[in-house]
């Protein structure tokens, strides 16, 4: 984006686009944020997320536990690949996996910390909408909002949530990518396109278009994201999304001058295992 030098007088927003179950490369992202610039989500007076995004962007403007986050993901991921129907098998519901770890790991005053800070993302039914939510009143709010962000009709069930009284859909849908075009906001997504942290394919393919407001490559690659997305890939790949993440946003950190990271090479980091492998 346009403006990239981070100040107390001059914080950097974040948004998080859609990523299903390639939240992980964003929760990836922000653990390396966390680790080497600390600051950029401290002081981000604003944190947007649409679909699964929002539950990363929560996950930051909550402090919440990453890794218990990771584990959270991995195991919906990997109840979905137990049967041939995947994320359709009817036993299998995502939203009900999603709201219960809410419930446990949202803080009591989850309305207080959001309010003004986390914009979730959402598509209002009646009329194809985009809508961003930001004031909440309890953390029951916070959570219905983050359900209704991340519902995909059909895929999720049938009858759409609703946040106080109105029905909603998937953010995605209508902004991928909240806010994607503002000054001083740090993009982060899995999809490769004009994005501050995202994958980096081949250059030979340099068709780049938007759509649903976000930059999106047109690549294998990316088509290929976007079928993981919704029906999660092997937890071997998973876990490489999500160190792809952690890496993208070194390298993220090392091009805009965040962080001297000692390695010429981004590419021959070592990642010591310091972190909890997620369950399987």
């Amino acid at each position: 984006m346009a403006d990239q030098t981070v100040s107390a007088s001059n914080p950097l927003c974040l948004s998080f686009s859609g990523s299903g179950f390639l939240s992980l490369y964003q929760i990836g992202a922000v653990k390396a944020l966390l680790e080497l610039a600390p600051e950029l989500l401290k002081l981000a007076p604003k944190v947007y997320g649409a679909s699964a995004g929002s539950l990363v962007a929560a996950a930051v403007v909550f402090n919440v536990d990453l890794d218990e986050l990771r584990n959270i993901i991995c195991d919906a991921a990997s109840e979905a690949r137990k049967s041939i129907l995947g994320p359709f098998l009817p036993s299998f519901n995502l939203l009900t996996i999603l709201r219960k770890a809410m419930k446990d790991f949202l803080p009591d005053n989850a309305a207080q910390l959001a309010t003004g800070r986390l914009h979730v993302a959402l598509t209002r039914l009646s009329d194809g909408k985009t809508i961003l939510v930001s004031d909440f009143k309890s953390k029951d709010e916070v959570i219905q909002a983050l359900i209704c962000s991340c519902f995909v009709p059909f895929y999720c069930g049938m009858v759409p949530p609703s946040y106080r009284g109105v029905r909603y859909i998937d953010g995605g849908f209508t902004n991928f990518q909240p806010l994607y075009d503002l000054q001083s906001m740090i993009t982060i997504s899995p999809y490769t396109g004009e994005i501050d942290i995202c994958p980096r394919d081949c250059p030979v393919s340099h068709l780049c278009f938007e759509i649903c407001n976000t930059s999106f490559q047109l690549s294998v690659q990316n088509l290929s994201r976007v079928s993981y997305a919704l029906f999660p890939p092997s937890s071997y790949i998973l876990d490489e999304f999500y160190w792809q993440g952690y890496e993208d946003a070194i390298v993220y950190l090392r091009t805009n001058g965040k962080y001297n990271i000692h390695h010429e090479d981004p590419s021959t980091i070592t990642f010591v295992s310091k972190f909890k492998e997620p369950k399987r």
